[in-house]
């Protein structure tokens, strides 16, 4: 690409889960400019990888540590694709939000509702000196993700150890699959979205424990709710309710996802529930009629976390790390208090599992201090101790 400034009528934006409202704003304020709409990055990259689209600039309406947020330069970088301007147009920012989002190479974000003339004058000059982007050498380029690398002996016992437990566990991914297959129709997988190390999100798979359109059968169940008794007429609205009050005002689909079969689940929507009700749990059913038989016998022993060897195998986490979390949770650790633990790659057990045996529950902060300190002593020796040590543990079901 030559020195000279690209010239803004003949560029092309790439919008991304922008909003009615939004892309009403943004087509008013550069009507010259042509708009590619785009439901999430995954149509993005697609379409990109395919049809090599000219695109000079990148607006995504998304939280800052989602798919669509900082994770999304990190799959432009894996996918090869040109290295453009991306702009964040987002509900919550804050000063250690904002820095991890410009670290990670986002060239700016701007909280909704935004000041329309802000990002009109930022897009323009994003589009006049582009070049300066397109010319930086790769190694300056999204050095959030690259800063996080696996050591390669801890890489190595990583594949070595995943790999060797799927080849041995193999006959028992094949029961699981023909169970599930025989009992109910559906995927034999499902997965919902984590925060590993660097703030990466991936996709955290499990086997499908519950039957197809699970969540939509809340309404018809609530009668049968555990945490339910107190007030029956008040619980009506939380649990026909699937999307919180951010994902409504975005005008778009769920914004903090959990993925199941075809379905989704706003995990948002189930902390704020769960806050308005005094701390009592979502929703809890004795004898759950959504999940199968298989199901329940796959939550009970901890099967359902072993398709997490395939997470290993291919990089997303390790054998030994901090435990991956839910994109809401990891949007609040951002301080320096506990980004540290950041720095450790996600992990299927870890420290703080070892430590948790035999005292009881837990809490919040010791998970996280144990966490950091992990992330300042984790070596392949010290992996192998607490692989030696949680054994029988190795594949528990903990509620992170």
């Amino acid at each position: 690409m030559t020195d000279a400034p690209v010239q803004i009528a003949g560029s092309v934006i790439a919008a991304i889960n922008c909003s009615a409202d939004v892309s009403e704003q943004l087509s008013a304020a550069f009507p010259d400019l042509q708009f590619l709409h785009f439901p999430n990055e995954t149509e993005l990259v697609s379409r990109w990888e395919k049809q090599r689209i000219n695109i000079s600039c990148i607006i995504t309406q998304s939280e800052i540590i989602a798919p669509a947020g900082v994770s999304l330069l990190g799959t432009l970088q894996k996918k090869k694709l040109p290295v453009v301007p991306v702009v964040i147009l987002c509900e919550h920012a804050n000063s250690n939000l904002m820095q991890v989002a410009l670290k990670a190479g986002v060239a700016d974000v701007f909280t909704l509702p935004f000041h329309l003339e802000a990002v009109q004058t930022r897009i323009d000059f994003l589009l006049k000196h582009g070049h300066l982007i397109h010319n930086r050498p790769q190694n300056q380029q999204s050095n959030l993700f690259k800063e996080y690398k696996t050591p390669l002996g801890k890489r190595i016992f990583d594949i070595v150890f995943a790999g060797g437990a799927l080849l041995m566990l193999s006959p028992v991914f094949l029961v699981v699959f023909l169970a599930l297959k025989l009992e109910s129709k559906g995927p034999v997988f499902y997965y919902s979205y984590r925060v590993g190390n660097g703030y990466n999100i991936f996709k955290f798979y499990k086997f499908r424990s519950m039957y197809v359109n699970a969540d939509k059968r809340l309404k018809d169940l609530k009668h049968l709710n555990q945490y339910d008794k107190a007030s029956e007429e008040e619980s009506t609205d939380v649990f026909t309710e699937t999307l919180c009050d951010d994902c409504i005002k975005a005008g778009s689909k769920c914004q903090f996802p959990l993925y199941s079969d075809k379905n989704t689940w706003c995990e948002k929507q189930y902390r704020n529930s769960k806050k308005s009700a005094s701390g009592s749990a979502f929703f809890k059913l004795k004898n759950d009629p959504r999940i199968t038989k298989v199901g329940k016998i796959l939550r009970n022993t901890s099967i359902d976390e072993l398709p997490q060897l395939w997470n290993v195998v291919i990089g997303d986490m390790s054998i030994v790390g901090n435990r991956p979390l839910p994109l809401y949770e990891a949007e609040k650790l951002t301080t320096d208090k506990y980004a540290l633990r950041f720095l450790a790659p996600a992990g299927i057990t870890g420290l703080w599992q070892v430590e948790k045996r035999g005292k009881g529950e837990m809490s919040e902060e010791e998970r996280l201090m144990l966490d950091n300190v992990y992330a300042r002593n984790h070596s392949v020796m010290n992996d192998i101790r607490l692989v030696l040590k949680t054994i029988p543990a190795l594949f528990q079901k903990e509620n992170v």
